[in-house]
């Protein structure tokens, strides 16, 4: 049974996933600096056009990535937690919120359409930013870890819309990466797309809009009306 509000609203939306990297929170310089001080550590080289291929990735296909262009004999998973260890420490110290973001979020809450957290950083990363969010916010939340198969596949949309109940072509993804995107498209989610440190391409799911200051629910409520 469906735990999700109704739906027969016009316009109404069953749910609302968020992406949580560079669309929630403005966290991928946090990754940047992680990835370069690895490079340094190691004696390694790194350049910010490789930083950017890493946006939107499972952590694992990003360590593999690293380990490839640093030439480094670790193991990905070791890199995984090196990756962690960095990030998890900066964000402790500040989370760097995007904007519009937690304001949107607040006002989906008191509408009553459920909202879920998808993203592929590890459950350690995702812990400090959701203590700065009142309990409850994400009834959902589905991590990198928790996945099989990580973004772009459409595993871990397809995961979040399940766990809520409701059917994944009746929920509205919010994303900035392409990568992000096609996960989510391929999930059968609408996409609203807030391009933040990448370009996105165009898709006949995605809607594209500047910022997500000043969005009101109904703002997006009306996103799948143009698809």
């Amino acid at each position: 049974m469906s735990n999700a509000p109704e739906t027969d609203e016009p316009g109404r939306l069953a749910a609302v996933l968020w992406d949580m990297d560079g669309t929630l929170v403005d966290t991928e310089p946090y990754w940047v600096a992680a990835e370069y001080a690895i490079a340094e550590r190691f004696g390694a080289t790194w350049s910010e056009e490789q930083a950017m291929q890493l946006v939107g990735n499972a952590l694992i296909e990003s360590a593999r990535l690293v380990k490839e262009g640093m030439g480094l004999p670790h193991e990905p998973e070791e890199i995984v937690e090196m990756l962690l260890d960095g990030v998890v420490e900066q964000v402790e110290r500040e989370v760097p919120w995007r904007p519009g973001a937690r304001e949107l979020l607040t006002e989906i809450a008191e509408q009553g359409v459920p909202c879920a957290l998808v993203t592929m950083s590890y459950a350690r990363f995702v812990g400090p930013i959701l203590e700065q969010l009142p309990e409850g916010t994400f009834k959902v939340i589905v991590t990198g870890d928790m996945v099989r198969n990580g973004k772009p596949h459409p595993e871990p949309y397809l995961t979040a819309a399940a766990a809520l109940g409701v059917p994944a072509e009746e929920t509205l993804a919010v994303e900035d990466s392409n990568t992000g995107a096609r996960s989510a498209e391929a999930a059968g989610c609408t996409v609203l797309v807030v391009e933040n440190h990448v370009p996105v391409a165009p898709g006949e799911r995605r809607v594209f809009r500047d910022t997500l200051e000043g969005m009101t629910y109904a703002d997006l409520a009306k996103v799948s009306s143009e698809i």
